[in-house]
């Protein structure tokens, strides 16, 4: 089937270009006409926090409307008691009302405990009517000429937290993909030595990402994304594009040089090549829509718009890059290459470096095989500590204003001050009982203060601010979010529902749930990933060991952030200066695009190995042809897809930073380790049973029937 369609869209090669550029022209369009409809909660349905939210929303819909945000003025102690810096932010609260889409503005000097104990700082609370999706960059640009004034006092000094500040911060840092892009330019050039076989790749690769991701927004004018969804599917999208045309290229090279025709070789190379890019792709789509076990819709879609970016990768290598190479001809290959003599492409590449490669791991395969678990395991061994939690404004850039503005106010109010806690009673307004549930909470020792309650008495739903006495990030801050239900639920009785809400308590109810459905996660992408690989090899333990082998992979990519990040290893070299906590949902999203990747290569490999196998070879000498046929480009490939990945890391979100070391270090570990030396050794261990299949099981499968 893959063959027939590489067939006819080489056949009707102007058509399918014409297509493709309709289509990019039409989703371009459509991306114009429709509204983005962001969502950057990592709510958790079914837990306290989010039923709290939900609460609230409902009892105190105006305070908790559009976007909050915050400005930070501060200076030396009793600085915010001076007259004139009092007449100053009184002036500036006028202005900054009537700025486009502001609603409520606090006044540090009306509204109790936002002016600091020792007098050096001052908050204004902000409050947009506007979602988070309609903040604009120019908005932050307005807050900074308003505050202009208060700057211009001497000794004082103003930051920002939350919108508009966060959103401006991580605008303008769109140059990875470009990045990314240069470095495939080089890679690809010395690779193939050939400019048209460099650009039919990037050719393909950017006109699916450009429909992933103009598909990703179309999708997100129906379901919210969160902003940083476009970002990672822009980085696997790149990675497997790229990846995914080479493969086609480098086949239909081969061939050509071989002695097809260009007529006979786009078909063949779709057959071979670009069946298992289908099957490598879908087993990364399979992986990425598997987050919707994890229960977190944010998570789920996630895994779903990133899909989208590996499903149009897979779409232009089946379609548009047939059409390419047909109307490039014979001029995919060097101007030597295109007179010469038909080469016994087999031979000579079993001949060359990765063919005496493949010999030597085949005649010593325990030594490789000890040595790759032992490299794999060591750098697994971080893993085993990983603590999951939440990045927030305290790892943002040193000297970036909501650092500043998260620093000021941990050291003027207390760090508790950045994470403050949310504890809802419903049905519940007796004044006095509040009294008694404020007073009980205030005597917790990690509370450094409970503000009087707030209630909706017709709806009767009470609010109770805590503020505790640890950082967000900190495991007293867990521990006080975990007891406090408990202790008031006891003061108020069985009949009034207790719930704890805020973004630290979602953070703990985020941890708390992936951890919880992690293991059903992995066991259900790799289930699925095995029976597809089952039906594609026709064989039992080339796919079981295949997931064997990646699960090794991706333990080691863990361990190489925990020790990046939360031990702190080398981490001020790329932009984190201080050790951080793992994202919540980081493993979880990372073992979905990790296992997906690792299992592109062993596709790769795989299916030039059953190739070998089906034409009669032993298996050593299939390993030899097959990883002679694979490792050049795989090696190209994985440096492309590497060097994209760490593009990433130049962007100052230390989440994307943490998807970009942990997908770079994935692949080069699969692409080394792995592929070169555990895959080989493994497979000529087993022997001819790589190949078994139970006789019900050959008889019940499609096609070809497994000799073996």
């Amino acid at each position: 089937m893959v063959a027939r369609l590489g067939a006819v869209c080489a056949r009707y090669r102007w058509v399918v270009i014409v297509l493709w550029i309709i289509l990019l022209a039409g989703m371009i369009s459509a991306t114009k006409l429709v509204d983005v409809n962001e969502n950057e909660g990592l709510t958790v349905p079914g837990t306290s926090a989010f039923r709290g939210a939900d609460t609230l929303d409902r009892a105190f819909p105006a305070s908790n409307a559009g976007t909050a945000g915050q400005i930070v003025v501060f200076g030396a102690p009793g600085a915010m008691k001076v007259k004139v810096t009092q007449d100053v932010i009184t002036k500036v609260i006028k202005d900054i009302k009537t700025l486009p889409s502001m609603g409520l503005v606090g006044d540090p000097f009306t509204e109790p405990s936002t002016v600091s104990p020792d007098g050096s700082t001052a908050l204004i609370n902000l409050r947009y009517t506007v979602n988070i999706n309609d903040i604009k960059p120019a908005m932050y640009t307005h807050l900074q000429d308003v505050m202009a004034p208060v700057k211009a006092v001497p000794g004082l000094q103003v930051a920002y937290s939350g919108a508009p500040a966060a959103e401006a911060a991580g605008a303008g840092q769109d140059i990875s993909e470009g990045l990314g892009l240069l470095a495939a330019l080089i890679i690809l050039s010395i690779t193939f030595m050939a400019v048209l076989a460099m650009v039919a790749p990037l050719l393909s690769a950017v006109a699916g990402l450009m429909l992933g991701l103009m598909s990703i927004t179309v999708f997100s004018s129906v379901t919210p994304i969160t902003s940083i969804a476009p970002v990672l599917a822009a980085m696997i999208g790149l990675g497997v594009g790229i990846d995914y045309a080479v493969f086609i290229v480098n086949r239909h090279r081969e061939q050509l040089r071989a002695g097809m025709t260009i007529e006979e070789s786009i078909p063949a190379a779709l057959g071979t090549a670009g069946r298992a890019v289908l099957v490598a792709g879908v087993t990364v789509a399979i992986a990425l829509t598997g987050l919707f076990l994890s229960g977190i819709p944010t998570v789920t879609m996630l895994g779903v718009t990133a899909s989208f970016a590996v499903l149009t990768a897979i779409l232009a290598a089946l379609t548009l890059l047939p059409a390419l190479l047909s109307v490039f001809g014979l001029r995919i290959l060097r101007k030597r290459d295109r007179n010469a003599p038909p080469l016994d492409s087999a031979g000579e590449l079993a001949s060359g470096i990765w063919g005496r490669w493949a010999r030597l791991v085949g005649n010593h395969p325990i030594p490789f095989l000890l040595v790759a678990v032992v490299i794999l395991g060591t750098l697994t061994i971080p893993f085993f500590s990983m603590t999951l939690g939440q990045v927030d404004a305290g790892s943002d850039p040193p000297g970036s204003t909501t650092r500043i503005a998260y620093d000021q106010i941990a050291k003027a109010y207390g760090p508790g001050q950045n994470g403050p806690i949310e504890v809802v009673l419903s049905p519940y307004s007796d004044q006095a009982g509040a009294k008694k549930i404020v007073a009980a909470i205030s005597k917790d020792s990690d509370v450094q203060i409970a503000y009087p309650p707030v209630i909706n008495a017709k709806q009767q739903v009470m609010l109770i601010q805590v503020v505790p006495k640890s950082s967000p990030t900190a495991q007293d801050t867990e521990d006080l979010v975990n007891r406090l239900p408990g202790q008031i639920q006891l003061l108020v009785g069985k009949n009034v529902t207790v719930d704890v809400t805020g973004v630290t308590p979602a953070m703990i109810a985020l941890s708390n749930r992936i951890t919880d459905r992690l293991p059903y996660f992995i066991g259900a992408v790799i289930l699925l990933s095995f029976l597809l690989l089952v039906v594609e090899f026709r064989s039992i333990l080339v796919p079981l060991s295949g997931a064997v082998m990646n699960v090794l992979s991706v333990g080691a990519a863990y361990g190489v952030i925990v020790a990046i990040f939360e031990w702190g290893w080398a981490s001020q070299y790329i932009g984190v200066p201080e050790a951080v906590q793992i994202e919540a949902y980081v493993p979880m999203m990372m073992f979905a695009i990790l296992f997906g990747l690792s299992m592109d290569y062993q596709v790769f490999l795989i299916s030039s190995v059953r190739e070998e196998h089906l034409r009669g070879a032993t298996t050593l000498r299939s390993i030899e042809i097959g990883l002679s046929h694979t490792a050049r480009v795989i090696t190209a490939a994985a440096l492309i897809m590497i060097t994209v990945f760490m593009a990433f890391v130049l962007i100052d979100n230390v989440v994307i930073k943490m998807f970009g070391i942990g997908l770079a270090t994935a692949v080069l570990i699969d692409a080394t380790i792995v592929r070169l030396m555990l895959v080989p050794s493994v497979m000529v261990l087993i022997g001819d049973k790589n190949w078994w299949l139970p006789g019900w099981l050959n008889r019940l499968l499609p096609g070809e029937k497994s000799p073996v």
